[in-house]
Formats: C-alpha cells, sequence, structure tokens
C-alpha cells in the first residue's frame, strides 16, 4: 500500500485462533485477569518489563485494558490478550508496538504468565500472531526485540524462525541499572515469508 494509508480505516479482526488459543484485542473488563497473572509472575517479569517494577492496582490494569483497546482501534499499538481455548485461563499478553504503517514494520513483544510457561503456548501464539502480522497487516518486516540477557524471549524469537538481524551492544539500561545489549531478530517479506 502507499503512504496515504490510514490505519483507522482497515478492517482488522479483533480475534482469531490457533489449535490451543484464542488471542484477541483486549476489551473493558480484562484488567482484573491481567492484574492477576502480573502479580502471579512478578518476579519473572520484573527484570524485562516496566510495568512489572511494581505490582499495578487492579484499576489500574483496567486503564491499561482500556487505552489498549482504544490503541488497537485506532490502530497506533494493537494489544493483544492470550487465553486457553480449553478451560478460558488467561495465559499473558502479546502484540504490536511500534508501528510503521508507511513501511509495514511492526515489533512484536509478549509475556507470559509464570505457571503457563514451559508448555509451548508462546511459541504457538508468536507464530499465529505473526502469520496474523502477514496475511492481515501486509507486513514488510516484522522484529522481535530483547534483552541479549533475556534468554527465554530470545528462544522463542529462535524458536518461530525470526533471524537475528544483529545485536545493539550496551544501547540500553536494564531495570537492574546495568548496561544491556538488545538482540534484533526480524522475518522479512522476500526472505523468510
Amino acid at each position: 500500500m502507499s503512504q496515504s494509508v490510514i490505519p483507522i480505516m482497515l478492517d482488522i479482526p479483533e480475534s482469531f485462533e490457533t489449535e490451543r488459543l484464542l488471542i484477541r484485542a483486549a476489551r473493558w473488563g480484562d484488567g482484573a485477569e491481567m492484574n492477576e497473572a502480573i502479580a502471579e509472575s512478578l518476579n519473572e517479569l520484573k527484570p524485562w518489563m516496566i510495568f512489572a517494577q511494581s505490582l499495578q492496582t487492579p484499576e489500574e490494569t483496567e486503564q491499561y485494558a482500556r487505552e489498549s483497546r482504544l490503541k488497537y482501534l485506532d490502530r497506533s499499538n494493537m494489544h493483544m490478550n492470550i487465553y486457553n481455548k480449553a478451560d478460558g485461563t488467561f495465559i499473558g499478553c502479546s502484540g504490536l508496538h511500534h508501528i510503521d504503517w508507511d513501511v509495514r514494520a511492526f515489533e512484536l513483544g509478549y509475556w507470559i504468565r509464570s505457571s503457563c510457561a514451559g508448555k509451548g503456548y508462546m511459541t504457538e501464539a508468536v507464530n499465529a500472531i505473526t502469520e496474523f502480522t502477514i496475511r492481515e497487516l501486509e507486513a514488510n518486516r516484522i522484529e522481535i526485540r530483547c534483552s541479549g540477557r533475556n534468554t527465554k524471549s530470545a528462544a522463542v524469537a529462535e524458536r518461530t524462525g525470526y533471524t537475528l538481524d544483529g545485536i545493539l551492544r550496551c544501547n540500553t539500561r536494564g531495570f537492574d541499572g546495568e548496561l544491556h545489549d538488545t538482540k534484533v531478530y526480524a522475518k522479512v517479506r522476500g526472505a523468510e515469508f
């Protein structure tokens, strides 16, 4: 598409499914289950996620869910919740950030609830969101960025077939106060899809 794309005018599905997962845009009322998952997972998320530096109140998380809903609708940030289809358990969050509609470039981020880790859910979700981004959003580039120290996040990127484009050395200060490298993984139209 040309530079004249008007993102809010794009008809984009708000949900899709995989074999085990329902992945959907945030909705009013999602804050409580998100807050519960963050509270359960705070120690694992704290080294990597700004929102996990202290536990938010359920009201703050609900405000985030509502703001995420609005941003999904205006296509400026596409937050997605991940659920187990079998029992409805909230598994974690993902989404597309730092969107450049002119280039059709998206950054895919994710986190998983601690009790759901190690079961292949995030790999399944990232594969599905990648396909959604290619099919529905006509992506030319999809990136996954993570701290060079976040081996679990990097492993998801690698398992889902993303190519390590490079490492930005000492380019960010981690929440531990130390300088961290950033690994930049990507899939690019014509190369990986």
